[in-house]
């Protein structure tokens, strides 16, 4: 629904161009004058656009006739070849001229005739990559050309080429193929047309012949006429083969443009009374047509009509007589958006530019005319509520009008059609969309919009203002324009610009003298009170435009945008938003994205289509720097969404909340977006709309919980406002049940919009939404909200007090069945609906259950019989509760119900001891039976029994102990504590000592032997010398444990106080003997296996440095095997060439299996390389980390046994063997040194790495990209523990931490 709008216009007041090309390096025209029968020379210019279109002349040359029978030689065809900047022209004569510029910019220009064809040539055609040139001669041969114009091939066009296709027509979208009934017609055979054209010629066939490539060159095709038969467009590939011929077709004339897409050439087809542009597929058959059509000329006279489509298809281009026709196609009707008139005469020639679809040349009778059009959509205001969604489109000379708030019709229809005098121009809306005006060659038509309740009707025209008499020098209205004072006209008159001001009473135009500067693009700003007109001029500059001035702005574009519009956030403050043609969407000069295809202002955002399908929302600030744009995530980002491919935004209708986006086919597709509806819902909030607000929620699937978090504490202030505005009792149940404890606004509606005050901070606006919720519960205080607000509406609202209760987290039942039951006995019918409602929206057995729980036989009655429930089931159960006394009534309840800690109160109550003490060993109460009883000593008493035997059966011997231990069972206790093993030792022998009678002797001694041995093998020493010194009185069994846990001191200390110095020599130095061999072993063993270890670790590490892929078991070098005694572990994948990134970071794609049927991403290989990692054995990717892991477990043991060395030593001082304790110390030391150079080696630079570790974490480093890329990769099964091992090795491991040794100074 975009027209073509006057961008750029200027005519070169030069008779006699016969040519013109455009130049894409400079962007100028390069165009020929003459030859013509008074003066065959030929004159080669370069023309340039600026304030004014102005000229150089390049060369000229003498071009006479190389024919009689040719009064003055033609150029077919020019062309500038970018590559070797040479202009070439092809001449009907037959010469084939290149001329190359001076490239100093001098005036010499080398000419060179590099061939001729002495037959005359009919039509020639550069391909689209300059690398073919196709010559047609006048003996209908053609040839093929490289860019040297040497021959390719020549091929004959002869009769015989018409049968190069086979055409079968199905009749698809014909007339016959429709439906017409059961008569005759409707048995004919489809397939048949009633009439087949024979290729009769057109009443003006001139025998001409036309050539036209596809847009990639891969195929050309010719139209000429085949003598003795028909008008027959040709098909050949660039090789010079034939492909195609196209379909007898009557009246087919000599015009031909293939459309760059590639899927159909344009024809002219002349019939009695009009006059088709038709439409061939490349296999030669027929596919379409439309009637041509125009207010300036009758078409049916134009005797040589051309076409030529623009570069990337959009446009075709129709070159009448008079006129320049440029039409577009949209949802398969063809519209026609701009009439360019042109002078009589001239030849009926168009070139488009190649690289700026929609810049356009052609040449006339008295000159050449340079134009540039720009797509654009002719839309009223955004600003609310005027927001109708007016869209207008041009299609020649009637405007099809569209109010998409009020109907929602779909192009090629419109909510109704205004017919004007001649072809449209523009069309601009005015002020809040109340009006807009139609700008036709003829004048301009004032039209008045009724809006109605936010609905606009039918237009009502208002006046029509003639445009001035044309004088005879050339005239063209351009553009329009709505501002403050009216409406402003450009147009083009003579050599130059005029404007005109037209005002609400003016009924005639005049137009001002030359604008000092021209503005090629204009835009408006609707505000709230008036409309402001604003210009942009060349260089991107923007100007405010006014009736008698243009003022600059001081906002300048990069450079000049086509399309832009305008944003106030206040007076003083302007922003511009700018499209370039290339995508660029700036806002003033920063760059906002590089991928826009269409976007649009509303009072709160930007809104722009990008290339890779999506429509993103940027709010609006005041600061163009605090402009965000979101990044290419719709599922996160409330601002992105992704649309169909290739749409584009037609119109915004905030009041509505949507956008009308049109696809490339032309179809309309109306959407809600998140973003605008959720910032249409937070104004509604912020204005106390809450009824609006919730009708959005509730027809956009928004989730109700927004209403209240959004403010929760306005929300709670305006409780009755928003019951006064639902006013619906079940939209108010719709959004109690809908409440929720998450915070809405802070999840999936979060706010993405920043608010800034002047100090910087976050403003109120935002403050309400992080505002703390209540420590009880929002759900809950919403509901108590509501509750508060619904008392006085008790008798209307019954229903949503109900609700309220229910959907309390946890369900507040007892209140609801309680207010159910004092509506029993005010009105039971009353309450007989409640019952309903609640068994609604609970379980009813949960229902009757709670029913039960509150004792109320009556109220659980009336929710059974509400229940899907058989009388029989609940009847017998309910008469025999009615039966029983209330507390025995009420223990049948809670025991019915599972309520096991009130049961037993009541059992309590009933003071059944008996069966208080079965029913707490039955359902194992007995925590809440000691609670009942604490001060009941007697009873206490046995329920403590119980709870002993209770732990004892469940083996919680400690506990049980202590259980019999209060009751004075020490016998139970003793043998408790002994079942629960050696750490309960000291409460074992309390309990034994404490028993009535006493143990005896031999037992005790027994016992105190078990516990000893258990401490023994515990490895407690000290606890096991105890038992053996005090209980056992084996002195030297307890010095033996002593001198084993290595604490000589205390076992001297014991020898001595017992008086037994004989121990010294046979107890003591056999310990420390014993004691000094078992660690010279151990730290000899330490000292080997680091010495083993650590060079190990840095010949795996050298070999990962030089050789990576071998080492991790990549490709082998030489095609070597794996040694039989290597572990394979990565290797079990059996890649077939892959790369170490493809193997560890388990990236698809050229990593091939051995077995394509093999499943990696399972449990058992998983389990399979967990083992080998574990293992890491030798030759395995995994040895380096299990050495690593090793090495640090024995310098941590070693650093543990150094306090027991250090005592070791002093004790061997003490025995007067300072020999033995040099030697220990030296091999200790020894071992300690080597641990340190050990972990020096093994954990290089830890701290450093530590350090990087947290800078990346912390600030992001240079890998982070490539994190990002693989973090949807998901490695399974054995990959899986490759993964782990690999990021475990990139994270430095903790090196272990060596205590300084203590040396004894004795020992010098």
């Amino acid at each position: 629904m975009r027209n073509l709008r006057n961008l750029r216009f200027g005519r070169l007041d030069q008779p006699d161009v016969t040519s013109a090309c455009w130049d894409p390096e400079t962007d100028e025209v390069i165009c020929t004058v003459g030859p013509t029968v008074q003066n065959p020379t030929i004159q080669l210019l370069r023309v340039s656009e600026g304030r004014n279109i102005s000229q150089r002349p390049i060369t000229n040359w003498d071009a006479p006739s190389p024919n009689p029978d040719l009064a003055v030689d033609r150029i077919l065809n020019i062309q500038y070849l970018s590559g070797t900047a040479t202009t070439c022209l092809v001449l009907e004569g037959g010469d084939i001229i290149t001329v190359k510029e001076d490239q100093l910019g001098g005036d010499d220009a080398h000419i060179e005739i590099v061939g001729s064809i002495d037959d005359g040539i009919a039509a020639a055609r550069w391909s689209p990559d300059e690398e073919l040139l196709v010559i047609v001669t006048k003996t209908n041969n053609a040839i093929f050309m490289g860019s040297s114009l040497d021959p390719v091939a020549e091929v004959a066009m002869t009769a015989d080429d018409l049968q190069a296709s086979k055409h079968v027509s199905v009749g698809w979208g014909k007339k016959e193929t429709q439906f017409q009934g059961r008569g005759a017609k409707a048995l004919r055979d489809p397939t048949i047309p009633e009439k087949v054209d024979e290729g009769v010629p057109s009443q003006h066939e001139n025998g001409a012949m036309t050539i036209s490539w596809r847009g990639d060159g891969s195929y050309v095709a010719i139209n000429s006429v085949q003598e003795g038969s028909r008008r027959v467009i040709r098909v050949y590939s660039r090789e010079g083969e034939l492909d195609s011929a196209s379909e007898p077709v009557d009246h087919l004339e000599s015009s031909l443009s293939w459309r760059p897409s590639g899927n159909l050439m344009a024809g002219i087809q002349r019939l009695q009374d009009k006059v088709d542009v038709v439409f061939f597929e490349r296999n030669g058959l027929r596919h379409g047509q439309f009637t041509l059509r125009s207010s300036l000329e009758d078409v049916t006279k134009c005797v040589n009509i051309q076409l030529e489509w623009n570069s990337d298809s959009t446009t075709l281009a129709v070159v009448l007589d008079n006129t320049v026709q440029l039409w577009t196609m949209g949802n398969y009707h063809w519209y026609l958006k701009q009439e360019i008139p042109r002078d009589v005469g001239g030849a009926s020639t168009l070139s488009w530019h190649p690289e700026r679809a929609l810049r356009l040349v052609f040449p006339t009778g008295s000159g050449l005319f340079v134009a540039e059009q720009v797509l654009h959509s002719a839309r009223g205001s955004c600003q609310q509520p005027c927001d109708v969604g007016a869209v207008a489109v041009v299609d020649g000379a009637s405007v099809k009008f569209t109010p998409f708030r009020t109907a929602n019709v779909p192009p090629p229809m419109a909510f109704c059609d205004i017919e004007t005098e001649s072809s449209v121009i523009d069309v601009a809306f005015g002020h809040r969309n109340s009006s807009f005006a139609i700008l036709h060659h003829r004048g301009i038509d004032f039209y008045d919009i009724p809006i109605t309740n936010g609905r606009a009707g039918r237009p009502k025209l208002s006046k029509k203002t003639p445009l001035p008499d044309q004088s005879p020098e050339y005239s063209l209205p351009l553009r329009l324009l709505a501002t403050s004072t009216g409406y402003h006209l450009f147009a083009y008159r003579g050599d130059g610009f005029v404007s005109a001001t037209i005002g609400p009473n003016d009924a005639s135009i005049e137009f001002s003298p030359d604008i000092a500067t021209p503005l090629l693009s204009t835009a408006t700003y609707d505000g709230e009170s008036s409309i402001q007109g604003y210009g942009q001029d060349t260089s991107g500059k923007l100007y405010a435009i006014s009736a008698t001035s243009t003022e600059p702005l001081g906002v300048q574009f990069p450079s000049l945008l086509p399309t832009f519009e305008i944003f106030k956030p206040s007076d003083d403050v302007i922003i511009a938003f700018g499209l370039s043609r290339t995508g660029h969407i700036y806002a003033n000069s920063k760059q906002l994205a590089k991928n826009c295809t269409s976007f649009i202002l509303t009072p709160h955002h930007l809104i722009f289509t990008t290339s890779n399908h999506f429509v993103k929302y940027v709010h609006l600030m005041d600061d163009v720097e605090d402009l965000e744009v979101p990044g290419d995530d719709p599922e996160k980002d409330e601002r992105c969404r992704s649309v169909e491919r290739g749409s584009r935004l037609v119109t915004a209708m905030p009041t509505n909340m949507s956008i009308v986006l049109q696809m490339p086919r032309g179809n309309l597709e109306t959407i809600y977006p998140r973003a605008m509806v959720l910032a249409g819902i937070r104004r509604l909030i912020d204005a106390k709309d809450y009824g609006t607000a919730f009708s959005y929620c509730r027809s956009q699937r928004v989730d109700m919980n927004v209403l209240c978090d959004y403010k929760f504490e306005q929300f709670l202030s305006s409780v009755p406002i928003f019951l006064d505005q639902l006013n619906d009792i079940s939209y108010i149940d719709l959004f109690l049940s809908s409440l929720k404890e998450e915070d809405v606004t802070q999840t999936m509606y979060q706010d993405t919009k920043k608010y800034k005050s002047s100090f910087g901070a976050i403003t109120s606006e935002v403050e309400a939404t992080l505002a703390a919720k209540p420590s009880d519960g929002k759900v809950n205080t919403v509901c108590d909200a509501l509750l508060k607000g619904l008392q006085p509406h008790k008798s209307t609202n019954l229903q949503n007090i109900i609700t309220a209760h229910v959907c309390k987290s946890p369900p507040a039942l007892d209140d609801g069945l309680l207010l159910v039951y004092e509506l029993m006995k005010e009105d039971p019918k009353v309450a007989e609906k409640a019952i309903e409602h609640i068994c609604f929206l609970v379980d009813v057995n949960r229902l009757y259950e709670n029913a039960l729980g509150l004792y109320n036989l009556e109220l659980a009655l009336l929710v059974a019989q509400q229940s899907q429930r058989d009388p029989r089931e609940y009847l017998p159960f309910i008469q025999e509760l009615h039966a029983l006394p209330e507390v025995r009534r009420k223990f049948q309840i809670d025991d019915h119900l599972d309520r096991r800690t009130k049961a037993l109160a009541h059992l309590q109550t009933l003071d059944s001891f008996d069966e208080f003490c079965s029913y707490t060993t039955k359902h194992r109460l007995y925590q809440d039976a000691l609670r009942l009883y604490r001060y009941d000593q007697p009873r206490l008493h046995t329920i403590t029994d119980l709870y002993a035997a209770y732990l004892e059966s469940t083996s919680s011997f400690r506990e049980a102990g202590l259980a019999y231990e209060s009751l004075q069972n020490f016998s139970k206790a003793t043998s408790c504590y002994r079942s629960s093993g050696a750490t309960c030792w000291q409460e074992c022998l309390f309990a034994a000592q404490q028993q009535t009678p006493p143990l005896s002797p031999e037992a005790m001694s027994q016992l105190a032997s078990a516990l000893a041995d258990a401490l023994w093998e515990a490895k407690d020493y000290a606890a096991a010398a105890t038992i053996h010194a005090e209980y056992l009185g084996s002195l030297d069994t307890a010095i033996k444990c002593l001198c084993k846990g290595y604490l000589f001191a205390e076992a001297l200390r014991l020898v001595a106080k017992h008086n037994q110095p004989a121990l010294l020599e046979t107890a003591i130095d056999t310990g420390l003997a014993e004691a000094l061999g078992s660690t010279t072993e151990f730290l000899a063993d330490c000292k080997a296996q680091i010495g083993a270890q650590v060079p190990r670790i840095a010949e795996l590490r050298k070999k990962a440095a030089e050789d990576p892929l071998a080492f991790y078991e990549g490709d082998r070098t030489g095609g070597a095997d794996v040694p039989d005694d290597v572990s394979v572990a990565a290797s079990s994948r059996l890649s077939t060439g892959a790369s170490l990134f493809t193997r560890y970071t388990g990236k698809t794609g050229s990593v091939g299996t051995a077995g394509t049927g093999v499943s990696r991403a399972t449990s058992k290989n998983r389990r399979r390389e967990e083992k080998k990692r574990a293992r890491g054995r030798k030759g395995t990717v995994y040895e380096e980390e299990y050495l690593v892991n090793s090495t640090k477990r024995l310098v941590e043991r070693v650093s543990a046994t150094q306090a027991e060395v250090e005592r070791l030593v002093f004790a061997l001082v003490r025995r007067g063997m300072a020999e033995r304790a040099r030697n220990a110390e030296a091999l200790m030391k020894d071992v300690l040194d080597a641990a340190e150079v050990a972990v020096g080696q093994v954990f290089p630079h830890a701290a450093a790495a530590q350090l990087r570790l947290q800078q990346q974490v912390n600030g992001g480093g240079e890998d982070g990209g490539v994190e990002q890329e693989a973090e949807h990769f998901h490695a399974k099964g054995g990959d899986a523990v490759l993964m782990e091992w690999m990021e475990a090795r990139t994270k430095m491991a903790e090196p272990p931490v060596l205590a300084k040794m203590s040396k004894l100074s004795l020992l010098g």
